[in-house]
């Protein structure tokens, strides 16, 4: 098994390399000082350096629990399991379904594609339309498998967001043959217009939500969780504690301080949406004036813009080895496959880079067509 391309680019490359490819938020929006003051409160207290219990500490979880509930998807600090990260959350799962067979978008997200290959679920691949699964090839799958891995909110890496017709549909699928629905979410606080509500909110029964702080936070603290029916979380409870007995006890505790005003957090993720917006809007319209030739859709949220060339010959996994020659780098699209064969589609970041960095990155991808 082969390491992540993403994570071996973002090894190669240096300060000077303007880098479209990791998923990084802007670190400039981290809100340090608020995290500095949160973690000054805790610090001082013995408890925050002891072992703590697995499934994570009460008031975090009760924190997370009481914002969907919010959201009308009733949900007890019993249904939350505190994870290292939402990558942990998915090889827990993976696990949990070891040697499953398992229905996944094409593309998708390539860290959950090389955990389910490290755990053996065999994956099966359904086309990923402008607002969601083709829901004709996505039962046929199904209804055979009764497993599947979904992002409906901002894709990675289509940025695609599911409509409400096709949540539902799926909604209906999976409670059609008693399945199980993986719904992963780190971008669905990202959104610029609007938040579309939670396919797992309709059956909480038959899914796993997956949540992280990595993407509307800080990537560092490496917190993340699942929310399901209270057995399953049980069950995956054994899981947890057989890989690192709990996540770490500092960043939770820091977490649950910050979160303590909800006022402030969401006026943070306010800060992160309207700037977010601002750079999608921009990478898309320098995109249009530089290279005309990318056909892609503005996104409406998340951290990603994605499209293709309309020279269906040209192999951007090779182009991107030319571009990193002139110290400017992307995903290219195969990586995102299941067969990983060349391709003319691309993921672009759009949220680490500069407006400057933007405009000359682009420009340097251009010159080495």
């Amino acid at each position: 098994m082969k390491r992540s391309f993403i994570r071996e680019i973002l090894e190669a490359i240096d300060e000077e390399t303007i880098s479209f490819a990791g998923g990084l938020p802007s670190q400039n929006l981290f809100p340090t000082s608020d995290l500095k003051e949160a973690s000054l409160k805790i610090l001082d207290n013995p408890k925050v350096y002891q072992y703590t219990i697995s499934n994570g500490i009460e008031e975090l979880r009760e924190q997370i629990a009481l914002r969907y509930t919010n959201e009308g998807f009733a949900t007890t600090k019993e249904n939350i399991l505190i994870t290292t990260g939402s990558q942990q959350a998915m090889y827990i799962l993976a696990k949990f379904f070891e040697n499953k067979d398992i229905t996944i978008e094409e593309p998708s997200y390539l860290g959950a594609m090389n955990i389910f290959r490290l755990n053996n679920l065999k994956m099966d691949g359904v086309k990923l339309e402008d607002d969601g699964v083709n829901i004709e090839e996505f039962e046929n799958s199904f209804k055979n498998r009764k497993l599947t891995y979904l992002i409906p909110d901002f894709q990675n890496p289509s940025a695609t967001t599911y409509s409400s017709e096709k949540r539902e549909a799926v909604c209906n699928i999976v409670k059609k043959y008693d399945g199980i629905l993986i719904e992963d979410s780190p971008y669905s606080e990202l959104f610029f217009e609007k938040k579309m509500p939670y396919i797992s909110q309709a059956i909480p029964n038959n899914s796993f939500l997956l949540g992280s702080f990595s993407k509307t936070l800080v990537p560092s603290l490496r917190i993340g969780w699942i929310r399901a029916d209270e057995e399953k979380i049980k069950s995956l409870l054994i899981i947890k504690e057989s890989i690192d007995l709990h996540s770490c006890g500092i960043s939770q505790y820091i977490l649950a301080e910050y979160l303590k005003d909800n006022d402030k957090y969401e006026r943070h993720l306010q800060v992160i949406r309207d700037d977010y917006k601002e750079k999608a809007l921009y990478f898309s319209k320098q995109l249009n004036l530089i290279l005309p030739e990318f056909k892609h859709q503005t996104p409406k949220g998340g951290m990603f813009l994605y499209g293709g060339f309309e020279d269906k010959k040209i192999d951007t996994f090779a182009l991107v080895q030319e571009c990193l020659k002139k110290k400017v780098v992307y995903v290219p699209a195969n990586q995102f496959y299941i067969d990983k064969v060349p391709n003319s589609e691309i993921r672009f970041n759009y949220t680490h880079s500069s407006f400057k960095q933007i405009e000359e990155g682009l420009k340097l991808i251009k010159s080495c067509l």
